[in-house]
């Protein structure tokens, strides 16, 4: 590839990158945040100025660290996540300090050679979906009791 198309891609993948509405994270081995997008911006409030640089503790809660770097270690020795497993809604830390939920996706990061450079997640805001599905959860179980009686 030429200087001048290498530029171009090069470009053109920051371009995709920032236009995301999602946020896409990508973390080194240490889970130091490496890129943060205008999506993550608007998903937990961060601005890349305040993150890059930052441990990915920035926006997990306090309570799922220990289970966030345990899963984390483990998907680094494996070299990836687990198989099947899409993505999944969890809690998440804003900048404004509200209760977030998040949908979220996983993958690790391998360079041409093969070797592993870190992980990357690609979120989206789910708070008002969490809250209407725990809401029709609720009335559900509601009538499920009341029609019992």
């Amino acid at each position: 590839m030429s200087d001048a198309n290498h530029s171009q891609a090069s470009g053109l993948a920051e371009a995709l990158l920032e236009s995301m509405p999602e946020a896409l994270i990508f973390s080194d081995l240490q889970g130091i945040i490496r890129t943060w997008n205008s999506g993550a911006q608007s998903v937990f409030g961060f601005s890349a100025e305040q993150a890059v640089g930052q441990s990915l503790d920035l926006i997990i809660p306090e309570r799922l660290r220990k289970p966030h770097w345990e899963g984390f270690q483990k998907a680094v020795a494996r070299g990836a996540t687990l198989p099947g497993r899409t993505s999944l809604i969890t809690r998440s830390l804003h900048q404004s300090g509200e209760a977030r939920y998040v949908d979220m996706s996983f993958a690790m990061v391998k360079n041409a050679a093969g070797e592993m450079l870190g992980s990357m997640a690609v979120a989206r805001d789910a708070t008002a979906r969490f809250k209407e599905e725990k809401e029709l959860r609720r009335q559900l179980a509601e009538r499920s009791t009341s029609a019992q009686k």
